[in-house]
């Protein structure tokens, strides 16, 4: 089992380089980069000033190429790529070209926001589709499955964005239970630590509603399908004829086989930490990861977008890794060759 998590670790390599290469041509070919959004800027700037201006560009040759030698723009782009992943290493994602500061900074201040919701929209999935999946595996076709299934249908069909707009028009808008947007309130630092942990959960309701309405459906079938199967399978059935309870047979022996599904989704859901959701983030005004990296791309901020690559891939490479490591601590049929 040693080589075997030693082998995918090493693999994180060569397949961080190929995701990140891939991406790094790709923003260096599509047209519209950082020169040409400044050179559009000038270009507004002094068709305002003097109409006779309009269409000519105020950056001369030699100011071009100083901003082509600045991005790295003026290297072939393997030379480029090695320069990027040579400061990658050494900790440097290089610096924004819309906020003027370090990527490390634009992102780590969007850092606790993603990982404050991206935690708790894990740990409320699994706290909420397991029990309930397993409730429905047992009330199997009763009027209680059949209303849940029906609800956890409709919150499936209907995008998380989409549910983000009700809630906040009913919540929120019409009966002003919830904060219409925001993480926290403008005058946060003055409440109290009581009115601070209030306040920040005020403000989280509605948010988490709308991030869990997408995998909750996943998630809750998944278990239940999972328990029912196992209900079905002949070591169930022989521990019930042996005179074992119900709910004994599926705590002690038909819940552990059914969390194998689940565990092998763990990891993919590390990504929650910075994917979010941009209309989710937008619609809420929640400066996180998700709306970062939408924003950098439509103002074609390249450093931005590789930085949130490198630590989205890693996040991912590691999380599958995570999965296999929770399926075999759940089923101790595993074995990883060697």
């Amino acid at each position: 089992m040693t080589a075997y998590f030693t082998r995918r670790f090493l693999l994180i390599i060569p397949t961080f380089i190929g995701i990140t290469f891939l991406v790094f041509v790709v923003t260096r070919m599509v047209p519209g980069g950082p020169i040409e959004q400044m050179m559009a800027e000038a270009q507004l700037s002094s068709s305002s000033s003097s109409a006779g201006s309009i269409g000519s560009s105020t950056l001369s040759d030699d100011q071009m190429q100083q901003l082509r030698e600045y991005y790295g723009f003026d290297k072939p782009l393997l030379v480029g790529y090695v320069i990027w992943l040579n400061d990658v290493v050494h900790l440097d994602l290089g610096y924004s070209t819309r906020y003027g500061e370090p990527v490390w900074d634009s992102i780590k201040q969007r850092l606790p926001i993603s990982i404050y919701y991206g935690l708790l929209t894990m740990i409320l999935t699994y706290a909420v589709c397991i029990p309930l999946g397993v409730l429905k595996a047992i009330k199997h076709k009763s009027k209680l499955d059949n209303i849940t299934s029906v609800l956890v249908f409709i919150g499936y069909a209907v995008p998380s964005y989409v549910v983000g707009i009700i809630v906040i028009t009913i919540f929120a808008f019409y009966l002003e239970w919830f904060p219409l947007s925001g993480f926290v309130s403008i005058n946060f630092d003055e409440l109290t630590l009581w009115g601070k942990i209030c306040d920040l959960v005020k403000h989280s309701v509605l948010p988490l509603i709308a991030y869990m309405s997408g995998g909750f459906a996943v998630m809750t079938f998944m278990m239940k399908n999972s328990l029912l199967d196992n209900l079905a399978a002949d070591y169930v059935r022989t521990a019930m004829a042996k005179g074992l309870e119900f709910k004994r047979a599926i705590v002690k022996h038909a819940m552990r086989n059914s969390i194998i599904p689940i565990a092998t989704h763990f990891g993919e859901n590390i990504t929650l930490f910075l994917a979010g959701s941009f209309l989710i983030e937008k619609i809420f005004n929640i400066d996180g990861f998700g709306l970062l990296g939408y924003e950098s791309l439509v103002e074609r901020d390249y450093p931005v977008v590789m930085g949130i690559l490198v630590i989205g891939s890693l996040l991912s490479l590691v999380g599958n890794i995570l999965s296999d490591i929770c399926v075999a601590l759940v089923d101790p049929r595993i074995k990883f060759g060697a």
